[in-house]
């Protein structure tokens, strides 16, 4: 009896062992699939935070991007609001090429290449010839500048100038009718007219 006793016993605490050892093992999926969890919700932040940075990326770039063409946009609009210089500027470019001319032809008037009449007319024909070269130019570029009108009344007046300036040449030269003189004063006045005229044309007419 005390055999099958013992034996009882031996079998209970073996069954006692096994369950216990039972209730180990279905603890411990529960444990690794905890973890698997934490695991799982730890590692979605960073997720998020990565597409948060791509996003902030993107848009930092996008802002970027902006700038250079507001930028671009506003260049355009000033080129297209800016008046163009051309134009504005060809008065006192005219002006800087007249007083330059001027300066030239007095010292060749001043200096003729002897003291002789035929050296001296020599010189007021070379200067003619560059007074009225600019005149005809000057002319030329009122005639693209001025309206239809304005050009027409400009014509009228400029008829009237070349017979007023030839007239006074003529009656300069009657001084010295007959003599070498005449055609070199002639000549003198001419030149002065014709350089007068081109400056009354450019500061009274060019744009």
């Amino acid at each position: 009896m005390k055999n099958n006793r013992k034996f009882l016993i031996g079998m209970v605490a073996l069954m006692l062992l096994i369950l216990a050892a039972c209730g180990s093992s279905g603890d411990e999926p529960s444990a690794t699939e905890d973890n698997k969890n934490e695991t799982t919700n730890s590692t979605q932040p960073t997720t998020d935070d990565s597409t948060d940075a791509d996003t902030t990326e993107t848009t930092d770039n996008n802002d970027t991007e902006h700038p250079d063409t507001e930028t671009n946009e506003t260049d355009e609009d000033n080129e297209e609001n800016t008046p163009t210089t051309e134009t504005a500027s060809l008065k006192d470019e005219y002006l800087k090429k007249l007083n330059e001319t001027k300066e030239e032809m007095d010292e060749l008037r001043a200096n003729p290449t002897d003291s002789s009449t035929y050296a001296m007319k020599n010189a007021e024909g070379q200067a003619f010839d560059v007074w009225d070269g600019l005149l005809n130019e000057i002319y030329g570029v009122l005639k693209e500048q001025l309206p239809a009108e304005e050009m027409e009344q400009l014509r009228i007046e400029q008829r009237e100038w070349i017979e007023r300036r030839d007239q006074a040449a003529k009656e300069a030269s009657l001084k010295y009718e007959g003599g070498t003189m005449e055609h070199l004063e002639y000549t003198v006045v001419l030149n002065n007219f014709t350089e007068e005229r081109c400056f009354e044309l450019v500061e009274g007419y060019m744009k």
